[in-house]
C-alpha cells in the first residue's frame, strides 16, 4: 500500500507539491531502513535518507504511514496491456472481434490500474492484433493525458509464416494475425519497419505450438533470428525472444536475444549458456498458472502443475 501512496503523490506533477514522507521502514532497492523520510516534489524523489539528514522543506505536506514500508516503483518485466483475462474474453475473440480503439479504451484503464498496483516502469510485449496501439498508448501516458507506467513497447511484434494465430478458419478468409509474419531476408525490412513506427524492443517468438502434435517447436532458424538481432542491436534496440523449448531458447540465446520470455523448458545446461551469454529470464510464472485454469485445471484438485513445478525448480 505505500508504494501506492507514493505513485497517487507522482500523479500531480504540475503542481509542484512538496511532500515529506516518513514510515517505519523505507527500502532504497537494495535494502530496509529504519528511521528513513523520503522528500518528493512534483513527480520526482528529490531525497531519500536518515531523517536528520534530511530536513523538511518549508510549505512541505508531512505525512507518515504508520506500520508501513515505502518502496521505490516496481517494474513489469512482461505484460500486455491490450489483452485481458482469457476467462473474461478468449484471445480469438479479442484479436477478431474487438476493434483497436475499443481495446486501446480498455488498455487506458490496465495502464491506470498498473500504476496504482506500484509499477512505475513496464515491458509491453506486442498488442496482440491491435497494431501499434502500445505506441500511442505511451505517447498519452508520456504527455500526461491518462496515468500509467513509463513504457517499453514493441507494437506488433514478429512470427514465422504459418506459425501464429488464430487459427482453425476457412482458408478463404483473409485471418488478421495476432503479429506480424516474416521470414528470411523480408526480416530486415519488418524489423526496421516496426522501429519506425514506434517500437522499443523487437518481439520474435523464437517458437510456437505448431509441432505435428501442437507441442513448441522452433520456428526461426538461427540465421533469421541473428539477422533480427543485427538490425534491431544496430539501432540501438534489443531483441526480447518468446521461446519455451530447449532448442528454440538454444538459438534465440546464440543470436544474441537480450532476453527469454516464458522459458518453459529450461534446464541447468541452457541455464549455463544463458549466463554466458548474459541473457535475462522471465518465467512469467503467474501466466501459466492462469492459461491453464482458463483451458480447465483445477489448482485445488491437482495442485502440482508440471510446467509450475519445472519453472519453480529453475528459479530456485
Amino acid at each position: 500500500m505505500d508504494g501506492f501512496l507514493l505513485l497517487v503523490f507522482g500523479l500531480s506533477a504540475q503542481s509542484q507539491t512538496k511532500y515529506y514522507l516518513t514510515a517505519d521502514r523505507v527500502f532504497d532497492g537494495e535494502n530496509i531502513h529504519e528511521g528513513w523520510a523520503v522528500l518528493v516534489e512534483g513527480d520526482k524523489i528529490k531525497a531519500v535518507g536518515p531523517k536528520e539528514k534530511i530536513k523538511e522543506p518549508a510549505g512541505a505536506t508531512r505525512i507518515n504511514f504508520p506500520n508501513s514500508t515505502l518502496t521505490p516503483g516496481l517494474i513489469e518485466g512482461h505484460s500486455h496491456l491490450l489483452l485481458y483475462p482469457y476467462n473474461i474474453t478468449d484471445w480469438d475473440t479479442q484479436v477478431l472481434k474487438e476493434t483497436d480503439s475499443y481495446r486501446t479504451a480498455r488498455a487506458t484503464v490496465h495502464a491506470k490500474n498498473t500504476l496504482m498496483a506500484g509499477f512505475t516502469t513496464a515491458r509491453d510485449l506486442g498488442t496482440e492484433g491491435a497494431g501499434y496501439s502500445d505506441v500511442a498508448l505511451k505517447r498519452a501516458i508520456n504527455e500526461g493525458i491518462i496515468p500509467g507506467p513509463r513504457l517499453m513497447v514493441a507494437g506488433r511484434a514478429i512470427v514465422a509464416t504459418g506459425s501464429y494465430g488464430p487459427k482453425g478458419y476457412d482458408y478463404d478468409q483473409q485471418i488478421m494475425l495476432g503479429a506480424e509474419a516474416a521470414d528470411g531476408n523480408d526480416l530486415i525490412r519488418v524489423v526496421r519497419d516496426q522501429i519506425g513506427k514506434g517500437a522499443d524492443v523487437i518481439k520474435v517468438y523464437a517458437d510456437y505450438r505448431w509441432g505435428i502434435n501442437g507441442d513448441d517447436q522452433p520456428s526461426f532458424t538461427l540465421d533469421e533470428l541473428k539477422l533480427i538481432n543485427e538490425v534491431a542491436r544496430s539501432s540501438g534496440r534489443v531483441m526480447v525472444c518468446h521461446a519455451k523449448s530447449k532448442e528454440a531458447i538454444k538459438r534465440a540465446v546464440l543470436a544474441g536475444a537480450e532476453t527469454i520470455e516464458h522459458g518453459d523448458d529450461l534446464d541447468e545446461e541452457i541455464g549455463k549458456l544463458m549466463m554466458e551469454h548474459n541473457v535475462t529470464y522471465f518465467p512469467t510464472v503467474s501466466a501459466v498458472e492462469m492459461i491453464t485454469q482458463y483451458r480447465g485445471w483445477k489448482k485445488e484438485a491437482c495442485p502440482i502443475l508440471p510446467t509450475l513445478s519445472i519453472k519453480r525448480r529453475v528459479l530456485r
